[in-house]
């Protein structure tokens, strides 16, 4: 496997990276301080075309892969800035793509290409049912020509700056199933109708997450996204990806931390000496550079097998794992090498600590990753 670059993937990360400097740390410390969206960067990322790096051309996008979309989210967490802004319109796509009809494509994909629209947000969660997703409890039933969806989720992140909701729904009730992972049901919700009610939550990061409450919401029946009763499975299809991008995106934290660690370091003089030239400084963030370009092959790994077709879960929940515990570590080594300048907001250092933290919980706890080798990879028995 070659593992580098081509001139194309060069110049995408380029091109975003050039995007990214117009938005520098002043402004992302800027939305952290007052909880804002980063409406202008997303939106010049809408109007390059990097969101829709998925989408195939026919329907307005670029057509790219796996691979060059984990190049783009890389890059804009290895910029400072916070891909969670934006990055569900890529592994969301991922369940209009496989399984939507041609209708639905041709009514959607277009405006989402363009900006038209916006599908940022991903309604799974519930509070009831968190990583056992086949215990949601939301409903939607059939009525005529519509279903009524009654239900609530949490941790919704970006509904308030969507246009379109992925909603994962129990069209059968858990009771009647003979097959727990049946029943579940996916539809594509317009968030402006009556009925849905969306409360911001309170966490320690910028991520402008929400529970959204449904009170007999009426989807047209021709917003269900393929068969009733397989949304499960169209959802545990999509998750491979998810965990690609995210691992890309904790690769880019960690490259930003090791970055501005032994930057400061080289810079930073006590004793008459530079910090960086005492091991107890220097061996921890080379180790934690060696963690990161580690998991980074096996993320570019996960992402070719994926765009070959060929089976990745293992690798993509591999590339995860190490990635957000690399990102991690570098996190605590550029605390460490900055000090107490470390916990200044106008370092920048502390805010991105927070943000890189999410990776080890979110979209997966590690310890479910774990326990996804132990059995899966492993063969040994499961664990919960």
């Amino acid at each position: 496997m070659d593992f580098r670059l081509t001139k194309q993937q060069e110049e995408i990360r380029r091109s975003v990276r050039e995007i990214c400097e117009l938005y520098p740390d002043e402004y992302w410390r800027e939305l952290d301080r007052d909880r804002r969206y980063p409406e202008e960067f997303v939106e010049a990322l809408t109007r390059s075309g990097w969101l829709s790096a998925l989408i195939p051309e026919e329907y307005g996008g670029m057509g790219l892969g796996v691979t060059e979309a984990a190049i783009i989210l890389e890059e804009i967490n290895r910029s400072g800035a916070n891909a969670g802004a934006c990055h569900a319109q890529m592994y969301t796509m991922g369940t209009l793509l496989r399984h939507g009809s041609e209708e639905q494509k041709r009514a959607y994909l277009p405006k989402i290409s363009g900006g038209d629209l916006r599908l940022q947000a991903f309604g799974v969660t519930e509070h009831n049912a968190g990583t056992d997703t086949t215990r949601i409890e939301t409903m939607a039933v059939r009525d005529g020509d519509v279903y009524v969806v009654n239900g609530h989720k949490n941790w919704t992140s970006r509904a308030r700056h969507s246009d379109l909701l992925l909603l994962l729904a129990r069209t059968t009730p858990y009771e009647k199933l003979t097959k727990k992972t049946e029943g579940l049901s996916t539809l594509l919700v317009d968030l402006s109708t009556p009925g849905i009610e969306v409360r911001p939550s309170a966490t320690m990061i910028n991520y402008d997450t929400n529970e959204v409450s449904f009170r007999d919401v009426r989807v047209p029946a021709e917003n269900l996204i393929g068969e009733e009763g397989k949304g499960f499975r169209y959802i545990l299809d999509g998750m491979n990806v998810e965990r690609i991008l995210i691992a890309s995106e904790a690769i880019g934290d960690g490259r930003w931390f090791v970055d501005r660690a032994s930057g400061y370091a080289t810079e930073r003089v006590v004793f008459d000496r530079p910090i960086g030239q005492n091991q107890g400084i220097q061996f921890p963030i080379a180790r934690a550079y060696a963690s990161i370009e580690a998991a980074s092959m096996l993320r570019f790994k996960a992402a070719s097998l994926f765009d070959q077709g060929e089976k990745c879960g293992p690798e993509a929940n591999m590339a995860k794992l190490l990635s957000s515990e690399a990102a991690w570590d570098a996190a605590n080594a550029a605390i460490q090498t900055h000090g107490g300048y470390g916990f200044r907001q106008d370092y920048d250092v502390e805010r991105k600590f927070r943000e890189t933290r999410i990776f080890m919980v979110a979209p997966v706890s590690n310890n479910l990753v774990l326990s996804y080798i132990g059995q899966h990879v492993l063969g040994m028995p499961r664990s919960y």
